[in-house]
Order: structure tokens, then sequence, then C-alpha cells
């Protein structure tokens, strides 16, 4: 009666477990039409209607992984060779240790049943002097792995970032394609996440197999060699079998990741504009964007986690408990053969004994198999990274050559919209560098939406002639600016100009580094920069002066005084750096786009004085009535495809006033 009252009592307690499993996945349970339903949310974030990126085991992925290793294992004798060196060791170590510790841990437990008091002293001393060593090979293997991580991520993020910040690559990915909508959480988070995938699956990679190898020859030398080619048999059912269910995981980590970035970059945009939001009250409206996108990523996350619960269950039938079953049926098979030569006259002891022996390693055979089989399963989650990087590499590859991809540019969305279409080809036009010259030859003012804001520029500007760009919102000023500073390709005709490092742009609202005062004056220097130029700190307080700020040292308390300068800094103060640093510059073509506008009139009339004076040509975009006497020439977009290009007179002030 007691032992069935257990059994029932057992049987009580697994059936209720199972029933509070089915309800917690029931209730859990995503379906595919509730993504599809999230999946409409659409938020801010650019669409990509070209080809996917695949995220499966397959050659394209083996291929990508070699691109990407290349990388990160630069040369046979690089540090991380080493590492990955240290690790296969440690590896190897950690294998035969595990061996000898079964055969010495069978040894004492027969010492124990054999009451042999000499050979139980003789087998506990020596795993406990061998407890010192593989307490160290652990830990070497430990060591080895957080240390090979941290160099695949150097070695990547450097390579990333070589691409990323070369000429103005980041500034076409933001602006000129539309490829990738969040580099900063492929550079930080899924660099890092790649890193560490790729680190760990080395490791449950090569641990198993290197296991499969050892104990195959010692279960072949104790129990045949039938015994463990039956269970790589069932390591190559289980392992195909598995790698066609997990083929979703891929492209599931892929969206993860995508929906991540998402999320983080509608907070990002939240902090950027907080103050204009603000001014429109519009909390509630950011709150709704916020969460629907928080909701979008959570439904991927919970219809991900229903998923891996459905493939962990399959995970573990196939590589753990039915590798268990292969493997008590493999290890029974030469004690339950009673005719088998080896145990008709041996005894309980030394039966125990071999048992024990060949159960474990058979065991730990088994293991290894199950965590094979089951590192593919975090093969194809590295699978899901290994696209996320290789589209981020073949994006900046792509930038680095000239070539965008922007998937908002339909000649039909343009003759809808009324706007001419484009018959010019990014790229197409001609540029040609030469000092002391500005000059635009049949060159088409074209955004990189494709929309034509003036089909032909035709003007020249020589040193020392200051021209006033003038016209409405939208006429194509910041585009024009935009080109000559080579930020957007030219779609046609030839433009001469200085290089890049001549020309300066000072906006309305300027940048303020992350740094010290100097750094806010010399940037995009460093110091070492004005060192090799010769400019003492004493010219810089000269500059300073210029455009009246020279108590700001006193102030900040010295050139090296740190602080968050967008904020200790006020608008005109910020306008003034911004002048400080044309001053340090000193190009030969500047254009000051609204830079003046919290600058009193006087204080302005000094700075366009000592610009002519250092022989700085100016562009210059403003509605101040009083900077007209400083030009020679205006500019004028008026918003229709047409431009003039005059010399400034008595009669045009009057109408410029």
């Amino acid at each position: 009666m007691g032992v069935l009252s257990k059994l029932n009592t057992r049987n009580t307690a697994v059936t209720t477990a199972i029933g509070v499993a089915v309800y917690v996945i029931y209730r859990n349970r995503v379906s595919k039409k509730q993504l599809k339903e999230t999946s409409q949310i659409k938020v801010v974030v650019h669409e990509n209607a070209g080809r996917k990126e695949r995220a499966a085991v397959d050659g394209v992925f083996f291929r990508r992984m070699g691109k990407i290793l290349s990388i990160l294992l630069p040369s046979y004798l690089s540090p991380e060779v080493w590492y990955l060196v240290l690790v296969a060791v440690s590896l190897i170590s950690r294998t035969y240790a595990d061996v000898w510790m079964i055969q010495n841990g069978t040894a004492i437990e027969s010492a124990i049943i054999g009451r042999n008091m000499e050979l139980f002293k003789k087998h506990l001393f020596k795993f406990m002097w061998a407890m010192p060593m593989i307490s160290v090979v652990n830990n070497m293997l430990k060591y080895g792995l957080n240390e090979l991580k941290l160099r695949f991520r150097t070695r990547l993020s450097q390579h990333l970032y070589e691409k990323y910040l070369n000429g103005f690559t980041y500034y076409k990915m933001s602006n000129l394609d539309n490829r990738i909508s969040n580099p900063d959480q492929l550079l930080t988070t899924d660099v890092d996440k790649f890193c560490e995938s790729v680190a760990e699956l080395y490791s449950n990679l090569s641990k198993p197999i290197l296991d499969v190898v050892i104990y195959t020859i010692k279960l072949t030398e104790g129990i045949g060699a039938q015994g463990p080619a039956a269970m790589l048999c069932y390591l190559a059912f289980s392992g195909m079998v598995l790698t066609r269910l997990r083929r979703p995981i891929g492209r599931l980590t892929v969206t993860e990741q995508k929906l991540e970035g998402e999320y983080r970059y509608v907070n990002s945009r939240l902090i950027t504009n907080s103050e204009e939001i603000a001014f429109y009250q519009g909390n509630k409206k950011e709150k709704s964007t916020i969460l629907m996108t928080f909701k979008k990523l959570v439904t991927h996350l919970r219809y991900f986690i229903f998923f891996r619960l459905q493939m962990g269950l399959v995970d573990n039938i196939i590589a753990k408990y039915f590798a268990t079953v292969i493997g008590y049926l493999v290890v029974s098979r030469p004690f339950l053969n009673l005719a088998n030569p080896k145990y008709v006259e041996s005894t309980h002891s030394q039966r125990l004994e071999d048992y024990y022996k060949s159960g474990r390693m058979l065991v730990r055979m088994a293991e290894a198999i199950g965590r094979i089989v089951l590192a593919g399963r975090e093969m194809t989650r590295l699978a899901g990274f290994t696209a996320r990087i290789t589209e981020l590499i073949h994006v900046l590859d792509d930038l680095n050559k000239g070539k965008y991809e922007r998937t908002m540019v339909n000649d039909s969305n343009h003759r809808e919209s009324g706007k001419p279409s484009v018959d010019f080809k990014p790229g197409s036009g001609r540029l040609v560098h030469q000092d002391y010259l500005i000059k635009f030859d049949k060159v088409p003012l074209v955004t990189p939406n494709g929309d034509v804001l003036v089909k032909e520029l035709n003007f020249e500007v020589k040193s020392g002639v200051n021209v006033l760009v003038c016209g409405p919102n939208g006429s194509g000023k910041s585009s024009l600016f935009r080109i000559l500073g080579e930020l957007w390709p030219l779609f046609g005709g030839t433009l001469t100009k200085p290089d890049k490092g001549k020309l300066f742009y000072v906006p309305q609202r300027p940048y303020m580094t992350v740094g010290t005062l100097r750094d806010q004056v010399i940037y995009p220097d460093s110091i070492e920069d004005q060192r090799k130029k010769k400019v003492s700190d004493a010219t810089l307080e000269d500059i300073l002066k210029k455009v009246q700020l020279e108590y700001i040292l006193e102030r900040e308390k010295g050139w090296d005084s740190v602080q968050d300068w967008m904020d200790v800094l006020s608008g005109g103060e910020k306008q003034r750096i911004a002048m400080a640093r044309l001053f340090y510059h000193k190009p030969q073509f500047a254009i000051l786009d609204e830079c003046t506008s919290a600058v009193s009139m006087d204080v302005e009339g000094y700075i366009y004085q000592h610009c002519r004076e250092v022989n700085i040509t100016l562009f210059t975009v403003s509605h101040r009535k009083s900077l007209w006497v400083h030009h020679e020439y205006y500019l004028m977009l008026d918003g229709r495809g047409n431009f003039e290009f005059k010399k400034i007179t008595e009669d045009t002030t009057e109408f410029g006033s």
C-alpha cells in the first residue's frame, strides 16, 4: 500500500506539472497571426525593399565566416592565434583530466567496495595532488576564452571603424544610403554578440569533438568498436534532423537585432530632440511611438522564446535522452551477452569496475555528442549575426567606393508628385581640385532622393570675392553647400574647387566636441596638430579676443578645462567659438550658414572685416540686411529651378534691404 501511495503521489505531481506547463505555453504562445499584426507597425526606420540577407548554416554562411575570420586572424603569428592555441591546449588537457578522473574515481570506488584501505589512500592522494593542476587548466580555459572574445571584438571593431570613419562614409550611411538604418546597433551590440558567439562556438565544438575522439579510442579498447560506431551514427542522424528543424533561428536572430536597433533608435530620437518635443508637448505621441516599437520587439521575442521552447523539447529528446538510451544499449551489450568469454570467470567487483569505467566514458561520450548536436543551434544563431556583420561590411565597402543605394528613388513617385524625373546618375560629374577658385560648370543641383532643384548651375567665384546666397526654404542653398563639401555626389557637369581641407563650414548651431576648451577652438585638430602648425596658446588667446571671447579663458579656468560645452556655452558664445575655429584654420573659402544670428552686429561686422584681412573668401547664407555690404556678388535660388548670379550694386543693396 505504501509503495502504491508513493506512486500515486508521484504521478499526481507529474500530471500537475505537465498541466501547468501546458497552461503556461498556451497563455504565452504567440501565433504567426499576432506576429504579422505587429509587423505592420511602421516606425521611422527605413525598410529596404531589396534582397534580404540569408541566415542559415550553408555554403554562404561558411564563405562569410571565412572572410570575417581573415579579419579576426590576420596572420598565423597574430596574438589571437596564440590564444586559440592556448584554448585548444586547455581543452585537450581538460579532456585528459576528465578521463583520468573517471579512471581514478572508479579505482577509489572499487577500493571502497573491496574494503582495501591502502588502495583507497593511494588513489585518494593522487586525486588531492591533481586538484591544483586541474583547477589551473579550468581557469586557463576561461581566461583564454575571455581574452579571445575581447581580442576578436577589438580586431573587428577597429576594422569596421576604419571603414566607417573613412572620409564621409558615416555621413553617407545615414544620409545617402538607406540599406542600414541603425549602424550604432551593428557596431556595438551585434559585434559584441558575434565575437562572443564565435569564441563560445570554438570551445563548444572543439571540446566535444575531442571528447568523442578520445572516448571512442578508450571505449574501443574496452567494449569493442561497435559501441562507439553506433553512437557516431546516431550523431550523424540527429545532427541532420535538428539542423533542418533549426533553420528559422538564423532569420529570427537577424529580425531580433533589427528590432532591437529600431527600439534603441526611437529612444535616442527622444533624447536628441527633447527640447522641440517639449515645446510641442509631444510626450503622448512619443510615448505611443516608443511603446508601439517596444510592443513589436516584445512580440517577436515572445515568438522567439516559444520557438526555442519547442526546439528545446526536441533537442532534449533527440540530443540528450535518446542518446542516453543508445548509450545504455551499447554499454550493456558486453555484460548481458552471456557468451562473452571476458566475463565468464570474472568476479562481481571486476564487472562492476569495468561497467563503471565503460559506462561513465560512454555517458561522457553521449554528453559530448549531445553538445555537438546542440552546438548546431548556436551555429544557426551565429549565422544570423554573421549575416548582419557581412551586410555592414558590404555597405561600408560600397560607400567607400562611392556607391550608394537609396530605395526611395523611384521615377514613378517623382512623376506622381509632379517633380521632374532624374536623367542624371550619381557620381557622373567631374571634380577638379584647384586652389583659390570655385566654379560650377553645368552642374545640376540634385538631392540623393532624385529631386532636381536646379538643372544646370553655371557660375565662378575667385578668391577674395564674397558671395551672398539667398532664396526661399527648399530652394537648394543647403544642397549647394553639401555638393561643395563633397558630402553629396555630382550628378553631372564639372565642379572646380580647392581640396576639402581648404573649405570650411560654419553652421548656425555649431558642434561642440567632447574635450577641453582648446579642443573647441582647434577642432578637428588635436593638440599634436596644433604643435605641428606651430600655433601657440598666445595665438589662440588672440583669436578669442578677435571674436570677443577672451573672458572665457578666465571663466572656465584655462585651456585644459573640460566641460559639457553644449550646455556651458550660450548660443552666441558657441557661434563665436565657431568663428574662432575659422580664424584658427584659415581656409581659402568658408561657408557661413546663418552662423552669426546670435551675435551682435558690431561683432559680426568685425568678424567679416577680419576674414577679408586674412584672405578668407566667404559664401554667406543670412537674412540680415547689414551683411550685403560685405559681399561682392549674390546667388539667388528661386525654388522653381532657376538661379541668378550677379554683382551687388547700390540698387541691389537697396533691394536686399
